[in-house]
C-alpha cells in the first residue's frame, strides 16, 4: 500500500470515528437535557487517552 493511501484510510477512520464520537456525545446532550458540554478535567482526560491510543497504534508493529 502506498503512503497516501495509508494516510487517507488513516483520516477517514478518524473523521468517522470523531462523527461517532460527537453523535454519542449529541445523544447524551439530548437524553439528559443539557447542553453539550465537555468540564476541563474531561478534556485533560480525554487528550490523554487519546494519546494513549496513538502511542498504542504506534507501537503495533514493534517486535519486543
Amino acid at each position: 500500500m502506498n503512503q497516501n493511501r495509508i494516510l487517507l484510510f488513516g483520516a477517514l477512520i478518524g473523521a468517522f470515528t470523531g462523527l461517532i464520537a460527537a453523535m454519542i456525545l449529541q445523544r447524551r446532550a439530548q437524553k439528559t437535557g443539557t447542553e453539550i458540554s465537555l468540564s476541563t478535567g474531561e478534556g485533560i482526560q480525554l487528550g490523554v487517552m487519546i494519546m494513549g491510543l496513538l502511542r498504542a497504534i504506534a507501537s503495533l508493529g514493534d517486535e519486543k
